[in-house]
């Protein structure tokens, strides 16, 4: 394809195996074409399957080419911990993307012990999620638990000041701010008090 030939690689649908395959695929291939030269992902994907997202995640980290990551639309879930995984100074969001986290979802169902180990099984991949998605920010396992503990929205600015990208690319000029509340932005002052 003519993406392809450009060293474009387009994730713009739901994370899972089949996806997944394919993307490793072409991070594969490209590296074997050359390793010096970037590999440009760009990222429109309301996340998906953990497992999944994985190893493209790994992938991602294998190859010898650097993987240049934007976030098109909206990145979510997995989307995110992509985007946010992308070659440090690399990692971009175009003007009006919107970056979305929680934490893991499951819905297991059977015999207790099944139960149990599904949700230990979660909990597990959380953590490790977590702890990527702290590295790539420059926070720990722990803010990132607790700054994901419920849905977050972010637009570009917002990502960008977290430190899951590092670069917007074009005008921010009409990017709608919200006032935030302020509990929240008395946390992120760092001293808790009014």
């Amino acid at each position: 394809s003519l993406l392809l030939k450009e060293r474009i690689v387009f994730l713009g649908t739901g994370v899972n195996d089949q996806v997944a395959n394919l993307i490793v695929a072409q991070l594969l291939y490209l590296d074997s074409q050359s390793s010096t030269l970037p590999i440009n992902m760009y990222i429109n994907s309301p996340g998906g399957g953990v497992y999944a997202g994985m190893a493209i995640y790994d992938a991602m980290q294998m190859v010898k080419a650097p993987v240049y990551t934007t976030a098109v639309g909206v990145t979510a879930s997995m989307g995110t911990v992509l985007l946010s995984s992308g070659e440090k100074g690399h990692r971009y969001a175009l003007p009006h993307a919107t970056i979305h986290m929680h934490p893991a979802g499951g819905g297991a169902q059977g015999y207790t012990e099944d139960v149990r180990i599904a949700y230990h099984e979660q909990e597990r991949m959380e953590k490790q999620l977590f702890h990527i998605v702290g590295n790539n920010s420059g926070h720990s396992w722990r803010e990132i638990e607790e700054e994901f503990r419920r849905d977050k929205f972010m637009n570009a600015l917002e990502a960008q000041a977290f430190g899951l990208v590092d670069q917007i690319l074009g005008n921010t000029g009409d990017v709608v701010l919200l006032q935030r509340p302020a509990m929240e932005v008395r946390l992120q002052s760092g001293n808790g008090k009014g």
